[in-house]
């Protein structure tokens, strides 16, 4: 199952242009079957998309609740309560507390834990119980707010329209308009829209819902609605808004080929309107291709080709080709796996001993070094340093202490200030080039036990008292904030590991039901699809490259340490000794040591 999988997964990468330069994959299908790659919507560039589920579809009564529950996913937003009340007696119709303003229009998301329980009381009326997971709210932004509602089940009652037929109809639901996560996989594509940085050298994608019954001009209204809209509020404190007043005026027009997009903008100059045309297209639907016209008040301001413009301003910074490292008796080693480039460790010897894990980054020509070394007295510290290959400089930290997670190096754009990240004894550290290492305090209670950056810088994942957490990240002068986390939903619990395997895709590491998995995650939470369920042994470090480099790895590759040995993906399969190079020849008699800790460089 897990081979076909992946293998799944990687057949549709091979074909998708995003992975091939180096653009961050901008949009994909929303999935549970594990691809995570740039994918054509489900529904076609001018609006269909699956059919809605009507009342006559189904006589059996989980069935029809199942349709139901789909019904309010499957359409435009404006007719979701009029498709929900299809199902609906009359005379209980007015249980929907029913928003008036298709812009206040949310759906509440949830996860099916098990199949629906039916109980049927007489001949005419039966009951469907539904055991759920609460995953977030889909407001009219397209964004998926954290769950409002705290609801471990739902009951609905249903009877029939009449003695002579066997049509139902629901007679009690809750009072809430209720979606799960297979319907918006089904209805929605997921569409990643792009905010400047603070200083607006740097996008940053969001995620966001589009309707497959869009039309194509719908759908290039909505993305500009949304960046007018502004970010989450999660994300906000690592991106600028659009300038004030920005708006489209009507909806946009045009053809596949050639669009016009009016808009009202305060202070509209050529800048403003340079940062907004690569905003659009990088945001915009790819299937979208040709010529956009951006018009201020009516009057046309600027023509952008939409495939052009994400060539000359790519969304990702290209990196390094990415490489394989672990860690072995001590020292950072590189991996040789069939095909795919080697490099020697760019740490000098005399540093490279006593690591437990490190992180290797870029920064222009220099090198970025962290490693978590250990001490005589079994405590750790950690040891950065940074220059051109290999890094011979390295300041240890003041202070050891008990445990330290796996470093990671934040992606920012000033390399006279390289900082990163770590987990030490159950709190959140920055560190500099120079090793000093300060606590981020949070808001948030709980031990932190591993943290992750994300590709483009501005985003980390968090695993915080045994839950997994998104937070924005800013960066100022070498500076790390670290903004409110938001706590995802997962089906895992026991959260032990977690690393970025796309631009708005996680790769985490928990238990389902007592046995330890990894999961591959939305960053919202939203799309869950296992990966691995037969480990069996807890996952202490977890490692993934998202792709996006020229002939490099295969994308989405990850590697993780269980029971102090290595595994891979790509095929599936241990790490052996023998792909670790530069080790020098064994002593006789003496038992080789498991390769540990493995990581990607790029």
């Amino acid at each position: 199952m897990r081979r076909r999988l992946l293998g799944a997964l990687l057949a549709g990468l091979l074909v998708s242009a995003g992975l091939t330069g180096c653009g961050i994959p901008d949009q994909s299908a929303v999935q549970v079957d594990g691809r995570l790659g740039p994918a054509a919507g489900s529904g076609s560039s001018n609006g269909g998309g699956a059919r809605p589920p009507t009342p006559k579809d189904s006589d059996d009564p989980v069935q029809f609740i199942q349709n139901y529950l789909r019904a309010a996913a499957a359409g435009e937003r404006e007719q979701a309560y009029a498709r929900a009340k299809e199902f609906i007696a009359p005379e209980v119709k007015n249980t929907l507390r029913e928003k008036q303003q298709s812009s206040e229009i949310e759906l509440t998301v949830v996860r099916l834990r098990e199949k629906p329980e039916k109980t049927p009381p007489n001949e005419y009326t039966s009951t469907v119980t539904l055991k759920v997971q609460q995953v977030g709210v889909l407001r009219a932004d397209g964004t998926l707010a954290p769950p409002a509602a705290s609801e471990t089940s739902y009951t609905f009652q249903l009877r029939r329209v009449d003695q002579a037929s066997p049509s139902l109809v629901i007679n009690k639901l809750p009072p809430v308009l209720l979606t799960t996560d297979e319907a918006l996989r089904d209805y929605y594509r997921s569409q990643t829209i792009y905010f400047w940085n603070s200083d607006q050298s740097r996008l940053v994608p969001d995620q966001r819902y589009l309707s497959t019954t869009l039309p194509a001009e719908r759908r290039v209204t909505e993305v500009a609605r949304w960046l007018a809209g502004g970010p989450p509020d999660w994300l906000a404190p690592s991106v600028t808004r659009v300038p004030d007043g920005t708006t489209p005026i009507n909806n946009a027009t045009g053809a596949d080929g050639h669009w016009e997009l009016n808009l009202s903008m305060n202070g509209a100059n050529d800048a403003k309107l340079a940062k907004l045309a690569t905003q659009l297209a990088w945001s915009l639907p790819t299937e979208l291709s040709g010529q956009l016209d951006l018009k201020i008040q009516n009057q046309k301001r600027l023509t952008i080709d939409l495939k052009q413009e994400r060539e000359a301003n790519p969304a990702y910074p290209p990196g390094e080709r990415p490489l394989r490292f672990a860690i072995y008796d001590g020292g950072i080693h590189p991996l040789s796996l069939a095909g795919e480039p080697t490099r020697r460790v760019p740490v000098a010897a005399a540093k490279n001993r006593n690591v437990v894990s490190a992180a290797l980054s870029h920064s222009g020509d220099q090198v970025l070094a962290a490693l978590v070394v250990t001490r005589s007295d079994q405590e750790q510290r950690l040891r950065v340093g940074s220059g051109p290959d290999p890094v011979t400089v390295f300041n240890d930290s003041r202070i050891s202490y008990r445990s330290i997670g796996r470093p990671t190096w934040i992606r920012s754009l000033d390399p006279e200030h390289p900082a990163g990240l770590v987990a030490a004894d159950g709190g959140l550290y920055r560190f500099d080039g120079a090793a000093g290492m300060s606590l981020v305090p949070l808001a948030v209670s709980g031990k932190v036990t591993a943290v992750a950056g994300s590709p483009e810088g501005h985003r980390v994942a968090l695993v915080i008292g045994g839950g997994l957490y998104v937070a924005a990240v800013s960066i100022d002068g070498g500076t790390v904030s670290v903004g409110q986390p938001r706590r995802l939903t997962t089906q895992l619990t026991g959260v032990t590991a977690v690393d970025w395997i796309a631009p708005n895709e996680l790769l985490y590491a928990g238990n389902h039901d007592g046995r330890p998995a990894i999961y591959q995650t939305t960053v919202d939470g939203a799309q869950e699809t296992p990966l691995e369920t037969d480990i069996g042994a807890q996952v202490t470090q977890l490692a993934a490259y998202p792709g996006g480099v020229v002939g490099a790895l295969a994308a989405f590759s990850y590697m993780y340490e269980a029971n102090k040995a290595a595994y891979k993906n790509n095929p599936f399969g241990i790490i052996k000794r023998e792909q670790v190079l530069d080790l020098p020849s064994p002593a006789p008699g003496a038992k080789p040591s498991n390769p540990t800790a493995p990581f990607f460089s790029f």
